[in-house]
């Protein structure tokens, strides 16, 4: 399986920090903290790890876990405690040791997106979640990946991963999909007037009407096999009462005796 030849990350990440900093990157963010503030908040555990392209990116105050941290792609100044410093695909954390795994941009600019999957698999408990952040192929942003002196640059020279080949490879790892969503269906213009000009297009992402974002959210669950869940008392069937004789008198009498 191939994918687009795109520089090393560490030749990338002052590029994509940019990028971040712009105001189209800032809208990206603020729309996706919006809709994982919807997500999060639902998924409980202990332990909750984030892979990440950027390091100041934090994405999990919305999440009741109690312990978070980050996995940054290379050491940089001023990074805090909760950072730990690993490759996406080579993460030294133990087997089915997090509740929670929040991979934020990590399939987009990696030279093998289904081995970090992989390890976010591994990782995971079971019962655990998986929240996959990526760049949607079915948006407008798409056809300015075409151009060719855009295509080493980020964020255009990411994978941009269709929702179908996700969900394949979450099928491969057993893991169950529960939601897909998408967000910011504006066009990636870098002029703020003309992002403004096409603000009608926000109606369709308060209507959910398809999944043509900027930007798309995969909700999945790592369940146990072999496991049944239990139902409700609702569709039990209630039990028999099986008579039982009552003692005679005469039976009264020898006790007495």
């Amino acid at each position: 399986m191939s994918f687009q030849v795109q520089p090393s990350l560490p030749t990338l990440l002052p590029a994509l920090r940019n990028w971040f900093d712009s105001e189209l990157g800032q809208e990206l963010l603020q729309r996706e903290r919006a809709l994982l503030d919807r997500v999060l908040p639902g998924l409980f555990g202990m332990e909750l790890v984030q892979f990440s392209v950027d390091s100041r990116v934090k994405l999990w105050e919305s999440s009741p876990v109690q312990h978070c941290f980050a996995i940054a792609p290379q050491l940089e100044l001023g990074m805090d405690e909760a950072q730990l410093v690993a490759l996406s695909h080579e993460v030294p954390l133990t087997h089915e040791s997090m509740d929670v795994v929040l991979l934020h941009h990590a399939l987009d600019f990696t030279p093998a997106p289904h081995q970090v999957l992989r390890e976010a698999s591994r990782i995971l408990r079971p019962g655990g979640h998986l929240v996959v952040i990526g760049f949607n192929p079915l948006s407008l942003w798409s056809p300015r990946r075409l151009c060719r002196n855009r295509r080493q640059t980020p964020p255009w020279c990411g994978h941009f991963l269709s929702h179908r080949r996700l969900s394949d490879w979450l099928k491969l790892l057993e893991l169950t999909e529960l939601k897909h969503l998408s967000g910011y269906y504006l066009p990636p213009f870098d002029n703020q007037r003309w992002r403004a000009r096409c603000r009608w297009l926000e109606r369709y992402e308060r209507g959910g009407v398809g999944h043509y974002g900027a930007f798309s959210l995969v909700l999945a669950r790592k369940d146990i096999a072999g496991m049944t869940p239990i139902r409700s008392g609702w569709g039990l069937r209630r039990l028999i009462n099986i008579p039982v004789a009552k003692p005679t008198a005469r039976g009264q009498m020898r006790e007495n005796r």
